[in-house]
């Protein structure tokens, strides 16, 4: 049996893969059509004008919605697996509504481009990078509290490293949009797709935009960390049926039939 064929594996497999074709369609078609420039764009700028802007923002919904399945399967196996743990079972609460308000934001981040409404876009942003990191910092805490009973020390040091390659890039990530758009550097920068080396503050936008994807890379790393603990998930649809036919007004005991979906049983 292939990796991807156990359990629930391919969920954030899927994910990554598809975020990462997302990022790179749009890309490569807007430096086709000579919309940005090739050397590190804001990865908003890919999803910018037409018709790349129409990729970026089908395929981000898309991944939005199998990035809320990833982290509501994370959270039923998180709660199944530490029913009586109360600390346990908080931080998973938090990590869930953290999750959906990431999802959230990279669903306004794909429909809402920075051009025509950035205040929307920022908004989007932040609840996804925000969010996000948060997230992120959640479950490290609670592959913290579940070894080695439960998590590996491996898989949780794992974790810790990419939460903290998250947090350092957008430290600089912040601190460097913060100087660039303090106004020193021009003004209307959100607007400004194409930049050259003469530019003022270049190098602040380049460092800028290298932490966003940075920022990115760390979100990929840690959702591929759910491989492993996903190929142990099976998931069932339970169909509970109380009468012979849709109108009948009195209950009728009938044997509930349970169908496997997704996945096969490990």
């Amino acid at each position: 049996m292939w990796w991807f064929q156990q359990g629930l594996s391919f969920l954030p497999s899927a994910l990554v893969i598809w975020t990462s074709a997302a990022f790179i369609f749009s890309y490569i078609t807007a430096v086709t059509l000579h919309h940005i420039d090739p050397a590190l764009p804001y990865i908003s700028d890919t999803g910018t004008l037409a018709p790349e802007k129409c990729l970026f923002g089908a395929m981000l919904n898309i991944a939005a919605v199998l990035c809320i399945a990833t982290i509501y399967v994370r959270y039923k196996q998180v709660h199944a697996l530490s029913p009586e743990e109360n600390v346990i079972i908080k931080l998973n609460k938090a990590g869930l509504v953290l999750g959906i308000l990431s999802c959230l934001g990279l669903s306004v981040v794909a429909n809402f481009q920075k051009t025509a409404l950035f205040a929307a876009h920022v908004s989007g942003a932040v609840l996804t990078f925000g969010m996000g990191s948060l997230y992120m910092f959640v479950q490290t805490i609670l592959s913290y509290q579940m070894q080695p009973k439960i998590h590996g020390k491996q898989v949780f040091w794992i974790r810790l490293l990419l939460v903290i390659w998250c947090g350092v890039s957008a430290f600089s990530m912040l601190t460097c949009s913060s100087i660039l758009h303090s106004g020193n550097f021009g003004t209307d920068l959100e607007q400004k797709l194409h930049w050259n080396p003469e530019d003022k503050g270049y190098v602040l936008h380049m460092i800028t935009t290298a932490a966003e994807w940075s920022m990115s890379f760390s979100f990929f790393g840690f959702f591929l960390t759910y491989i492993r603990d996903f190929q142990k998930i099976s998931l069932r649809v339970e169909a509970n049926l109380h009468g012979l036919t849709l109108y009948d007004t009195a209950p009728c005991p009938i044997n509930s039939e349970r169908t496997r979906l997704l996945s096969r049983d490990i």
